[in-house]
């Protein structure tokens, strides 16, 4: 079972791991913030795919927080994240491909949908593990889209 202090501290510890590579790694601040955010992310999806996968007991209250710390993240904005220059043909340490400055507005789009998919799972995470399940999919899709089209493989 995971408790919320627990679940509050992976995120912090996260947040300061992605902060302290990245700056070694000189990116610049935006580039640092949103990989934070992502992994942020990474995190909490972490704690709801684990007990969808049934690798952990399904805990309603660290199910309600992960999904509600994803909607959080979902509403931060964007618009500081993402200058120009800052693709993975411009600086060593990022996935981010030259095709998001092409069409900066369908990555809006994307992460507008990752949060009404957020949204969505927040509605029902702390009600069972089917109904969590069920809307993990969703999220899940909406990262897959991005990445899909907008990340380099490693």
């Amino acid at each position: 079972m995971y408790s919320r202090s627990l679940l509050a501290s992976v995120v912090a510890l996260a947040a300061i791991g992605t902060g302290l590579a990245a700056t070694a790694q000189d990116l610049p601040g935006p580039v640092q913030a949103r990989q934070g955010q992502f992994q942020i992310m990474a995190v909490n999806i972490g704690v709801l795919g684990g007990m969808a996968r049934g690798n952990s007991d399904y805990d309603a209250e660290a199910a309600q927080t992960a999904a509600n710390n994803l909607v959080t993240v979902s509403q931060i904005d964007q618009s500081f994240h993402w200058p120009e220059g800052t693709d993975n043909v411009s600086l060593v340490g990022t996935r981010a491909l030259p095709a998001i400055w092409e069409n900066l507005p369908d990555v809006i789009a994307k992460w507008q949908a990752f949060g009404a998919a957020a949204e969505g799972l927040a509605a029902v995470a702390g009600d069972g593990l089917e109904p969590l399940r069920a809307a993990l999919g969703p999220v899940g899709g909406t990262c897959g889209a991005c990445h899909d089209a907008y990340r380099a493989s490693e």
